[in-house]
This record gives structure tokens, C-alpha cells and sequence, in this order.
């Protein structure tokens, strides 16, 4: 595992805490960072362009190139970092990331949302009004004709019952240049949750490759 810092980045779904296992797998953890993507914010409205400039501060205290790791919202971060600051991304892993934001789905997310409880959403990252102002500046991220600029190593997971993400996964690989794809057999989207040993499994492998 390299000796530069590892940041794992987390979904809209979920907290830094969804990495806990994979991390306990991963080779030198001591080297491992996952920002709670709330906690970043430092108070500001969770919309995508004050999310962007506080992922990019937490990255640039870094200290030099890193090797970022995002799952879903997690993944649009990373490769949108990796995008604009490519001396500063070592390798990229993006797990059950969108290369374009599905509004349908949003759309329907966003009904089925409204009429969830405001406890719900205490295990997401963030609350109810600002996962809903999430979602709405995000509609119309689309980095379809830009992931060919991606020149770091890059690896691309997919749970193979994430069939939300599979296309992008495909897309995804086929236009970043020699990105490898990975497709995990009997795991849905939340890959860091259903399986933790498989991924870091797949996280050492490649690391070791990209010294």
C-alpha cells in the first residue's frame, strides 16, 4: 500500500462510518482518511458547489497527490476532483458512481423521500432539507464528455445487483483510459456494507500495483 494518504469518501446514503470494516481489511489503515461529508460543510447548505469547495479543501490539506476512493455521491466527488486537480490524484476508485446524474431517478427519489419522516434520515449524511437541496443542484451534473481527460490509474467497482450503476460502471471503464472494471459478484450498491473483505481485497490488490 503507498505511503501517501488514502481518502475513502462516502455516499449521500451513508456516513464516514460505512468504511469502519473495509478499513479494518485495508493494508496500512494509519494511512487511511474518510471526511464525514457533513462535518465539512462547516455549517454551509449541503448544495453540490459547497460540497465541491470543501471536499477540495479537505483534499488540498492532504499535502500532495492522494488516491481517492468515493462510492456513489462519494465517486461524483472524487472523479469531479481528479477532473480539475490531476497533479493531485495518485489513483482513482469510484464505486457505483453515475457518470451523469439519472433524473428519473432523482425525480423519483425525491417522491419517495418527501414522504419519509425527518428520523429517517439520521443515518444519511445529511438531514431532510438538505438532502433534498442535494439533490436538486445535482440534476444536471453530467461528466460524460470529460472522463476521457482522467490520466491516473483508475479502478471502477460495481456491485453486480447495482443495476442503477452498471451502464455508468461500463461507460465508465470504456472511456477512462485504461481503467480496469470490476464487477462484484452477489453485492448491491452499497459495496463498503455487503462486502467489506471483498473490496479491500480488491483495494490492496490494486494499490500494490500503483505504488
Amino acid at each position: 500500500m503507498p505511503m501517501e494518504k488514502t481518502i475513502l469518501v462516502h455516499g449521500s446514503g451513508h456516513k464516514a462510518a460505512s468504511w469502519k470494516e473495509t478499513i479494518a481489511y485495508l493494508n496500512h489503515p494509519e494511512e487511511i482518511f474518510c471526511p464525514e461529508l457533513s462535518a465539512i460543510l462547516d455549517g454551509r447548505e449541503a448544495i453540490y458547489p459547497n460540497l465541491r469547495i470543501a471536499f477540495e479543501a479537505y483534499c488540498a490539506q492532504a499535502g500532495g497527490p492522494v488516491h481517492l476512493c468515493g462510492l456513489s455521491l462519494g465517486g461524483i466527488l472524487a472523479l469531479d476532483y481528479a477532473l480539475e486537480h490531476p497533479e493531485d490524484v495518485k489513483t482513482l476508485v469510484l464505486i457505483g458512481t453515475p457518470h451523469k446524474v439519472p433524473k428519473g431517478t432523482f425525480a423519483l427519489q425525491n417522491v419517495v423521500f418527501r414522504l419519509l419522516p425527518k428520523s429517517t434520515f439520521t443515518s444519511m449524511a445529511f438531514d431532510k432539507k438538505n438532502t433534498f437541496a442535494l439533490g436538486n443542484s445535482m440534476k444536471d451534473l453530467d461528466f460524460s464528455g470529460r472522463v476521457e481527460e482522467i490520466r491516473c490509474p483508475a479502478l471502477i467497482l460495481c456491485g453486480e445487483k447495482d443495476s442503477a450503476n452498471l451502464k455508468s460502471a461500463h461507460f465508465l471503464a470504456e472511456h477512462i483510459p485504461d481503467a480496469e472494471l470490476q464487477v462484484l459478484e452477489n453485492t448491491g450498491h452499497v459495496v463498503n456494507e455487503e462486502s467489506p473483505k471483498v473490496l479491500a481485497e480488491r483495494l490492496n490488490d490494486f494499490y500494490a500495483r500503483h505504488l
